[in-house]
């Protein structure tokens, strides 16, 4: 096994659904938002447009073939896909739904339940609710875990110890949450599953012991506040927002300045999995009110990776787990897959970090 096992966060947004022709028009895809991007700023990096994969659509086989080849090619494990479950509603299910019937491709994976309302947020606002997450009770609790039985029990699925692995977005939302663990570990019994690993995504930063929830493990997924913050450089940008008055918070960060902090300087007291960031703007969505991390390079990438490698070479070597967000969501500028400016740079990064001797 090498270094570590690096599994990336994959968006299952590229392909039409009938909630996104609804709430943002007809044929909406995560493409739409990237595409129509334009810098706000001398030097910004906008549109990102992709390169060798083009503008896929994720209900085609060939795309998620594609997908998979390339990052089997560079030493990703596998894919952690985004998973909705609204009260026993999925959204975004058709790639997952087909991957499990067809078999294929033959990359691993593992689940992440997204587990957040979905609001007009990405309009870098959030005053009108689109579909609101809701927790009916046990019922629904013992429904939503016998649809994961078919993940779980697939082949490809990632494990540790045997044991597959499922991550919660914001386990404190979930009412009496390690009750519901609890009982999840007795259904996963009851099929005959040896276990399950269950990791809680710690987006909001503080170091909370997983045990808190009845969970196994934690990943930390770090993201700078949002403060209206402007550098000095772009003197046009900052008088745009004073004339503003307030009504943006858009922050502009150096990568370079900033990239300490994308990682934990040391393992905490419990198990977790870091989660790095190989860039973040996601503008083509909030606009002025989004997070730019200015001036990203792959090289400056494998220096956050390497840190992630280190700190989890204490752990049994199942256990090593490097989360990288992410695969592809290209709206929020955090991504792998090769685009027109750095082609496949990132994920040469990924290989040579993933191949250094430790």
């Amino acid at each position: 096994m090498s270094n570590a096992r690096a599994i990336a966060f994959h968006l299952p947004q590229y392909h039409p659904t009938p909630e996104n022709d609804e709430w943002w028009g007809k044929g909406f895809t995560e493409w739409t938002n990237t595409t129509r991007a334009k810098p706000l700023y001398p030097g910004h990096y906008q549109p990102h447009l992709p390169a060798d994969l083009g503008y896929y659509d994720l209900r085609l086989p060939e795309a998620r073939h594609a997908q998979a080849e390339l990052a089997r090619a560079y030493g990703i494990e596998g894919f952690c896909y985004y998973h909705y479950w609204f009260g026993g509603r999925r959204i975004l299910e058709r790639p997952v739904n087909e991957i499990l019937a067809s078999g294929e491709p033959d990359l691993p994976f593992c689940l992440c339940w997204a587990n957040h309302s979905w609001s007009n947020i990405w309009q870098g606002v959030a005053d009108r609710m689109l579909i609101e997450q809701t927790y009916p009770g046990m019922d629904d609790h013992r429904r939503h875990f016998e649809w994961l039985l078919a993940a779980f029990h697939d082949p490809r699925y990632i494990r540790v110890d045997g044991k597959p692995m499922f991550l919660i977005y914001n386990p404190p939302d979930i009412p009496d949450v390690a009750r519901v663990m609890d009982y999840w570990r007795e259904l996963a019994a009851q099929a005959g599953l040896p276990g399950l690993h269950l990791v809680a995504v710690n987006y909001l930063g503080a170091a909370v012991d997983p045990a808190d929830f009845g969970m196994d493990a934690a990943t930390w997924q770090p993201l700078p506040p949002k403060s209206g913050h402007i550098p000095w450089r772009y003197p046009a940008l900052k008088a745009r927002m004073r004339m503003a008055k307030g009504k943006y918070k858009l922050t502009v960060l150096d990568y370079a300045r900033i990239m300490s902090g994308l990682t934990r300087a040391s393992p905490p007291q419990f198990t977790e999995y870091p989660t790095v960031l190989p860039n973040w703007d996601n503008t083509p969505r909030s606009g002025l009110n989004g997070l730019v991390l200015h001036g990203s390079t792959p090289e400056l990438f494998k220096t956050v990776l390497r840190r992630g490698v280190d700190l989890v070479q204490g752990y049994p070597a199942e256990q090593r787990i490097v989360f990288i967000k992410a695969w592809n969501e290209w709206a929020e500028g955090n991504y792998l897959e090769p685009d027109q400016r750095f082609g496949h740079g990132y994920l040469r990064a990924v290989r040579e970090v993933l191949q250094e001797t430790r």
